[in-house]
């Protein structure tokens, strides 16, 4: 049979209970899907927040500008190939994602692998929508003549409930409504990333200027030396055009174990380097903050903390962070790669999902990878409260929040309402939504599904979750690697892209193996798992848990594969 070729159930399975009309294979007829399709749902999927904070926290590791944007371009390369793969069966039977694990892991092992997925979802999708929530609960405060309340209050969980209502919405409207948002909301995302550009590059001067700022963001604040009597700090300020430090006084204080003093403030020292005697930590913490002014437009920076005392900090292995911030950008759409079938099921060809996701994904994580990458370098220049790097607006909000014209934070705010809610519904609605239709497909449509994740992404309580992007998604790549390692040698390595479509449905078919759970699939997993995430235990390690989605992956994929070898579908399989 020609891969190409789309299967079609003909054998009527409604009497099943594995089966529902919105798990069911998707007719060819009704799939209206295109590349542009496709690639308009990667946009909106790619044009989010936690994009802009990953590629502006690598140059906060200091990593360069450059150095960056090409881990991002090989790292969405890589994950594409996974998409791409895994979308394969999507597109060949029109199943969804939890359809398509019955065949390996069983029709009810299935629900480990899709709830786990199921459950993640559910933590973006509160996350997403509480992002989304704040920039309703901005546009309220933008023509307020004091500052944005930040602690919580009332107004916030409104905000919050009103974009939930608004996600909500198109969850109850259905697939077709979701691919009209991402295909009118993608322009709309481009556009805004070109502008962002392009204010960038005018009120700097220009793009080269602006690259060159990165040197600056990756530098500490402050370099620390011990001498015999004293401490040399070299005092790392932001410098303008001209290469002139921006902040001309500084204070410091110590930290005592009573709390801290504060001491005047004092003209740079010569050449930035700043020496303060050993008695000043004595009897004390051996800390002291420092904190840099300019006297004529009464700025201040942030505090920066200083242990004297402390033991030299080891210098960062190149290398080895371009292998973290790898899996890191791996893990971000590592949820993705598992569900994809779930949206490649409405594509009418296998070279329409390529071309879409190619297309789509590498491109856009690039582009706005980058518009996040030269917006923080040029406000360098452009903001003159950035006084040190940790001053830099590593994040849309803090950007936002720089500017003093309501209107412009108004509007900047509708396209970050955009941002997130195309991504919310594409990212974070469709996989879990099947995942719990697919644990009672009778009795939970896609919407109850749907409807569900949004009551659990309000009861994981988001306004918590919202620090350690990074080690979150490594943690995550760490359970979710291993389960596309079993999906992807499954369907290609044993199944040989050739599954008997009826027997999907069956609780007692081909896939529902003795109990319901293939076993083999289990232990490869919980191998996998292990593997990836056993160097969590151990401290001595730790810095391995960089390679959790790689490690994962490979174990996964290779104990399967050994373990199912001998159930080789034969090349003459016929198709029911």
């Amino acid at each position: 049979m020609n891969e190409e070729e789309i299967v079609e159930l003909t054998e009527d399975l409604s009497g099943s209970s594995l089966y529902s009309e919105d798990l069911a294979p998707v007719p060819k007829n009704k799939r209206s899907w295109t590349k542009w399709s496709l690639a308009a749902l990667w946009v909106g999927m790619a044009v989010c927040i936690p994009t802009y904070l990953l590629a502006s926290y690598m140059m906060k590791e200091g990593m360069g500008w450059l150095e960056s944007l090409i881990i991002i371009g090989i790292a969405n390369l890589i994950i594409t190939i996974p998409m791409v793969l895994n979308g394969h069966a999507g597109v060949k039977y029109g199943v969804p994602f939890p359809v398509l694990g019955r065949s390996s892991f069983g029709t009810k092992g299935v629900h480990l692998a899709s709830v786990t997925r199921g459950i993640v979802a559910c933590g973006w999708f509160g996350i997403q929508t509480w992002i989304g929530g704040m920039a309703l609960y901005e546009i309220i405060y933008a023509f307020s003549d004091g500052a944005t309340p930040s602690d919580l209050n009332w107004l916030m969980f409104v905000c919050f409930g009103v974009f939930w209502f608004m996600n909500m919405y198109f969850i109850w409207k259905g697939t077709d409504s979701i691919k009209w948002l991402e295909e009118y909301s993608a322009p709309i995302l481009i556009l805004m990333g070109v502008i962002l550009i392009g204010w960038s590059a005018y009120n700097a001067g220009g793009f080269g200027v602006v690259l060159d700022q990165s040197v600056q963001l990756q530098r500490a604040t402050l370099d620390v030396s011990e001498h015999e009597n004293d401490y040399s700090i070299k005092l790392n300020g932001i410098t303008d055009k001209n290469g002139d430090t921006k902040a001309n006084m500084y204070g410091y204080r110590r930290v005592t174990k009573s709390g801290s003093d504060m001491t005047e403030y004092h003209p740079f020292p010569e050449r930035g380097i700043l020496s303060i005697s050993k008695h000043v930590a004595e009897n004390e913490t051996g800390s002291i903050q420092l904190i840099y002014k300019t006297n004529t437009e009464h700025i201040e920076s942030s505090w920066t903390t200083i242990v004297l005392d402390a033991p030299p900090v080891e210098a960062k292995n190149k290398l080895w962070q371009y292998v973290k911030w790898l899996t890191v950008m791996l893990g971000f759409w590592a949820t993705m790669s598992l569900s994809i079938s779930d949206i490649t099921r409405f594509s009418p060809s296998q070279k329409a999902q390529k071309q879409g996701q190619f297309i789509g994904l590498p491109g856009t994580m690039m582009l706005y990878s980058f518009v996040a990458i030269f917006v923080t370098c040029a406000s360098v220049l452009v903001f003159k409260d950035v006084l040190i790097a940790a001053d830099a607006p590593w994040d849309p909000t803090a950007l936002l929040g720089k500017f003093d014209s309501p209107w412009v934070v108004i509007i900047a705010q509708i396209f970050m309402i955009i941002a997130t809610l195309s991504t919310n519904i594409a990212a974070n609605v469709i996989a879990p939504s099947n995942a719990f239709s697919n644990l009672y497909p009778k009795k939970i449509s896609f919407k109850m599904g749907g409807t569900i994740t949004g009551v659990l992404g309000i009861l994981i309580c988001p306004w918590w979750l919202m620090n350690d992007i990074a080690g979150i998604l490594i943690l995550v790549s760490g359970f979710l690697g291993p389960v596309l390692a079993i999906m992807l040698c499954d369907y290609f390595f044993i199944r040989r892209k050739l599954l008997k479509l009826p027997e999907l449905y069956k609780s007692d078919g081909e896939y529902s193996y003795s109990s319901g759970f293939n076993v083999r699939a289990m232990i490869s997993l919980l191998i996998g798992i292990g593997g990836a995430l056993i160097w969590y235990l151990v401290p001595s390690l730790s810095y391995l848990s960089d390679l959790a989605w790689f490690t994962g992956f490979i174990i996964s994929f290779i104990v399967y594969y050994l373990l199912m070898r001998k159930r080789i579908e034969p090349k003459s399989l016929i198709q029911h």
